[in-house]
């Protein structure tokens, strides 16, 4: 696969004063010159976010139609009504659906669920499932993580004599859903100050307030809440929402309550994703070793089976589903391997060119169930929007993923009338078409990014937080460093530069594709390792240079009785 070939761009954060965070916060000077560069030299700042405490979360009620959903549920529970949670199929639909349907049983209600099959049904609220809910006796419905945009399914609703509470996190239409409450910080004219909660999160603040309505006392609440930041740490860290304010506090709690799992569903999760009793999963490993095995399931079959796997009390059972996870999930690599093999030798006969800002790739039967995948794999690839579409019968249907600065869900909206269904965010979105208008949406999502971004923004970028030298990294810096975690995306993993730095020895070439490299500056010898950069070797000066690095947690290495952290090359010049 062919693209515009350019060096990275360094973009080094303007030196900030950070000697008073050293003093006054005790850090060594990798991590205050990180805090410095992001937040400041506020050291009251830097200490609440070094360890945010769950008193820092905003009251729910001030999220606009909060006070509205708990009583039409205190009412439900009251009378013995059933209520339908309606969710999403992928980890952050599946983690609310669990956590709500749970919040509801333990205050004494009914609750079911309902999760759309991503093939059959496609995203979204559906008018036919409120009309059998209606049937089934059903007199609330409870959106998670989806239904802003169900203006349809919502009216149905109400001509079946169900109310709606939506609670959801996407960006709303011009007219909201005409639902009893619509929880949703993004909405028009709410207060809440939090505004990048994912879906799970939302369906958290309706629980803590459905507890604290109920007069337990204080401990049981915050018993209850605790062990449900597990959850809501998995599915804010999977749905890639910036880990920053309440989301920090979130992840940052509930992954450190992974240390002890009682449920067996996340238990035995943890164990097929390599993640034992005892070990502690970061967010990277969340993201990419526990989420997708959790979204496999709705991408190659029904999300149904991780619901039931994280409700079920039999340990074997759960042990059961999580392996058939497991085995989905290696069908789904495979699966997306395949499309992108496709992608890949059509970008050898028609090469990827400058003129080319957003990129649309579409075959005939590539599985939906892994098209955001494949697309986020084009935009790592080429450095600029791209959607991946899946043809089926004279439709097409897929994702879009996009590259910062520009919005994807505005330049669908500039289009509209391509569009049988839409939906989605700045950095992501869905949609289905009638296949025959793909080259048409195709030439005007192309025209409408050349009118926004220009050929620098497709050149790969590294954000440099501070310039370090080599005697800066030892151990108490990597401990430091580690308290600046959760990282991802709004709070990445911090990178330095060292300045005229040299070789100390011959470069190592590991399985052909690493690359181990003794650097020195200054008498200090710090071996790194490039990975993925063995093709580079022909590259890398004899004399000195700059290189950019990562010092990251290394459990394996720990785990092998070597030091816990590894320093990581990113790039050099």
């Amino acid at each position: 696969m062919t693209a515009p070939n350019r060096p990275a761009r360094w973009l080094i954060s303007p030196e900030a004063d950070w000697s008073g965070l050293s003093r006054n916060v005790g850090l060594s000077p990798l991590a205050a010159k990180v805090l410095a560069a992001r937040l400041g030299p506020d050291p009251v700042a830097a200490r609440r976010f070094l360890d945010p405490g769950l008193d820092d979360l905003h009251p729910p009620h001030l999220m606009h139609g909060m006070d509205a959903a708990v009583s039409r549920l205190r009412r439900a529970i009251g009378n013995g009504e059933k209520v339908l949670v309606y969710g999403d199929y992928d980890v952050d639909g599946a983690t609310s659906i669990v956590l709500l349907k749970t919040a509801i049983e333990l205050a004494g209600g009914q609750a079911d669920f309902h999760v759309p099959h991503r093939l059959r049904d496609g995203y979204g609220m559906q008018a036919g499932v409120i009309e059998d809910a209606a049937a089934q006796g059903f007199r609330l419905v409870i959106s998670v993580d989806t239904g802003i945009r169900a203006a349809e399914a919502v009216r149905a609703a109400a001509a079946a004599g169900i109310d709606v509470i939506v609670t959801d996190h996407h960006l709303p239409e011009a007219e909201l859903p005409p639902a009893l409450a619509v929880l949703n910080p993004n909405q028009p004219g709410c207060p809440y100050p939090e505004k990048n909660l994912c879906g799970v999160g939302v369906a958290f603040k309706l629980a803590q307030a459905l507890f604290s309505s109920l007069g337990w006392p204080a401990a049981r609440q915050t018993r209850l809440l605790d062990s449900f930041l597990k959850l809501v740490a998995i599915g804010t860290v999977a749905d890639v929402v910036p880990l920053t304010g309440e989301n920090r506090i979130i992840v940052k709690h509930g992954l450190a309550g992974l240390s002890d799992v009682r449920n067996p569903g996340l238990r035995a999760l943890l164990d097929v994703a390599g993640f034992g009793n005892g070990t502690l999963p970061s967010a990277s490993h969340i993201a990419f070793r526990v989420a997708p095995r959790i979204n496999a399931a709705g991408r190659m079959d029904t999300a149904r089976q991780v619901i039931e796997m994280f409700l079920t009390s039999d340990a074997a059972r759960a042990r059961e589903i999580a392996e058939q996870l497991n085995a989905l999930n290696a069908e789904r690599q495979l699966t997306e391997r395949e499309i992108i093999d496709a992608i890949t030798a059509s970008c050898e006969s028609e090469p990827v060119a400058d003129d080319m800002t957003a990129l649309v790739f579409a075959g005939e039967g590539w599985h939906r169930g892994v098209l955001g995948i494949v697309a986020s794999r084009m935009v790592e690839r080429f450095h600029r929007p791209a959607f991946v579409l899946g043809i089926e019968n004279g439709s097409a249907q897929g994702s879009g993923r996009s590259v910062p600065g520009f919005h994807l869900l505005d330049a669908l909206e500039s289009m509209p009338d391509v569009f049988t269904k839409f939906g989605g965010h700045v950095a992501a979105a869905g949609l289905t078409l009638d296949s025959s208008r793909v080259d048409e949406f195709r030439t005007r999502l192309n025209a409408y990014a050349s009118s926004r971004l220009s050929p620098a923004d497709f050149v790969p970028t590294h954000r440099v937080d501070a310039i370090a030298t080599l005697d800066e990294i030892h151990e108490t810096a990597a401990a430091d460093l580690a308290r600046l975690a959760p990282f991802g995306f709004g709070n990445p993993l911090p990178v330095f530069c060292a300045r005229g730095v040299s070789l100390a020895g011959e470069p190592r070439v590991i399985k052909e594709k690493h690359l181990r490299l003794p650097i020195a500056q200054g008498g200090r010898v710090v071996m790194m390792m490039g990975w993925n950069q063995a093709n580079r070797v022909p590259d890398l000066p004899r004399d000195t240079f700059d290189v950019l690095f990562t010092v990251e947690d290394d459990p394996a290495g720990a785990a092998r009785g070597y030091q816990g952290w590894s320093v990581i090359l990113k790039d050099f010049r």
